[in-house]
């Protein structure tokens, strides 16, 4: 069937909100998604019946303690893992520096660890820091300038007996390359007893993810950039968050492995929003099966499958309209290989000037580094401000794409 967008749009209450008769324009998605009805249901549904910490005998805690569980079910179904794989953190920044410590407990001078350039910050510093803490020696894997593709031919010669960690991302926050995950863990694995680490929080909102398929041993991920609350997820594999030392206070829940990095009392209302989104993803991917009813997971392979193919065809017109303007791209110049983030500057403006431009037309667009520190200055692009960043995702329409490239081509135009 034909993707329901007018369905889907639905799901989102945010995007029928009006700045006096001009609709918003959602083209921030890489810095975070609009919630989807369901998850707002159910954060205020867990708080309106009655919240409580977890592990009491009466029954607020008792049914805090089953949502929770149902929450860890939910995420472990989205990424492919096993409930007892996940914790729950504040986002994944939180997440990320509480592994680092837990894993650089283990290195010793002299070893080594292989970041990416073409990363968010939360995906490097971490690791950097903890690097120096330990003397530990980091490696660079680069990508090329043209084509913003990590070179992976260079990976093997970064790879030692020596190395303790690979990190890399899903795909980039800034310019949208999708890397080849899989790929990157069969190198890993041929060359050393590496983990790798995976950012993938702007992979998951577009693409189907299989931690298992894809072959890494940790990964992280943003629910507030997938239609959900502020929320930080971490899967795991069970034998490695086992032998881990978690950062925690000494009556904190040991059991299952990974629950042992969830620190504090956790957000239960963001916990049980999770549930709604995927509630969420799950009703679309029924909707557009025409296999008998699936369960969870196939739902929400076929959900997202079906966004892929959606957000391929706003792509490929946004890129056409890039062109048509005279915008200079950075990243893929096609679908392939990317997700719907597209990093661009425009001759004679300013990045900011740009999305202050489409501000005033109610269209939301980031400009500036978005926190991908390593690539814009790769990019040579840091001291002139930046790129100016658009993000698609599977509730906007070919009608505001084309709105963007009209307002882009007032732009150009006053460039003349």
């Amino acid at each position: 069937m034909n993707f329901p967008i007018d369905q889907v749009r639905e799901e989102f209450p945010a995007l029928a909100v009006r700045d006096g008769n001009e609709p918003r324009i959602y083209f921030d998605a890489p810095g975070g998604t609009q919630a989807c009805r369901r998850a707002i249901m159910g954060m205020a549904g867990h708080l309106e019946r009655g919240t409580a910490n977890a592990g009491g005998a009466f029954t607020t805690s008792t049914e805090t303690d089953a949502m929770s569980s149902a929450a860890h079910a939910a995420a472990a179904d989205l990424l492919g893992g096993d409930p007892g794989e996940i914790a729950f953190g504040p986002n994944m920044t939180s997440l990320t520096l509480a592994v680092s410590r837990s894993l650089a407990r283990d290195w010793q001078a002299g070893d080594e660890i292989v970041l990416s350039r073409l990363d968010h910050d939360a995906n490097v510093w971490p690791w950097a820091m903890a690097a120096a803490d330990r003397g530990v020696a980091v490696r660079w894997l680069d990508f090329d300038p043209e084509t913003v593709r990590l070179d992976l031919d260079a990976l093997p010669g970064l790879i030692g007996r020596r190395t303790r960690l690979v990190a890399v991302g899903g795909a980039s926050n800034a310019l949208g390359t999708l890397n080849d995950v899989a790929e990157i863990a069969r190198i890993v694995r041929a060359g050393s007893d590496a983990l790798l680490f995976v950012d993938a929080v702007q992979s998951v909102p577009h693409v189907a993810t299989d931690v298992r398929a894809l072959g890494c041993d940790l990964l992280v991920c943003s629910p507030y950039k997938s239609f959900g609350p502020h929320l930080g997820v971490l899967w795991g594999r069970a034998e490695l968050m086992a032998g881990l030392t978690a950062y925690k206070v000494r009556p904190a829940s040991t059991e299952p492995p990974a629950v042992r990095f969830e620190t504090g009392t956790p957000s239960f209302e963001a916990q049980a929003g999770l549930i709604g989104t995927i509630d969420y993803l799950e009703w679309l991917g029924r909707t557009l099966s025409d296999k008998p009813p699936l369960g969870r997971r196939a739902a929400l392979i076929a959900a997202m499958d079906a966004c892929v193919a959606y957000e391929w065809g706003l792509g490929e017109r946004l890129l056409e309209g890039l062109s048509e303007v005279g915008a200079k791209l950075y990243g893929p110049g096609g679908m392939d290989g990317r997700v719907p983030t597209f990093g661009f500057t425009m001759e004679g403006h300013r990045p900011d000037a740009v999305a202050e431009t489409l501000a005033r037309h109610r269209i939301n667009a980031w400009s500036g580094h978005f926190y991908a520190v390593e690539p814009v200055k790769r990019l040579r692009l840091w001291d002139s401000g930046g790129l100016v960043r658009v993000g698609l995702c599977h509730y906007s329409t070919m009608a505001e794409v084309e709105r963007l490239i009209e307002v882009l081509g007032d732009i150009a135009e006053r460039r003349n």
